[in-house]
């Protein structure tokens, strides 16, 4: 199954985002994990991917971020 887009909000703003369901799921648990809102984790992420020398688009810093989280 290709990429699913969803609006999450970051900073008040409603931003589109597309993953594969797989990347949404284990997103959906890390949150569960980390005891935090699906938009509140995204936001982390997204503040980290911004503070990066060369920042990557927001669902590659997901996907990286997921992988290195295991």
């Amino acid at each position: 199954m290709g990429p699913v887009k969803r609006s999450v909000m970051i900073a008040g703003h409603a931003t589109s985002i597309s993953l594969e369901p797989v990347f949404w799921e284990a997103l959906r648990d890390a949150a569960a994990a980390e005891g935090l809102p699906l938009n509140a984790l995204v936001a982390r992420i997204d503040a980290e991917r911004v503070a990066a020398e060369s920042p990557a688009n927001l669902a590659s810093a997901i996907r990286v971020w997921l992988f290195e989280r295991k």
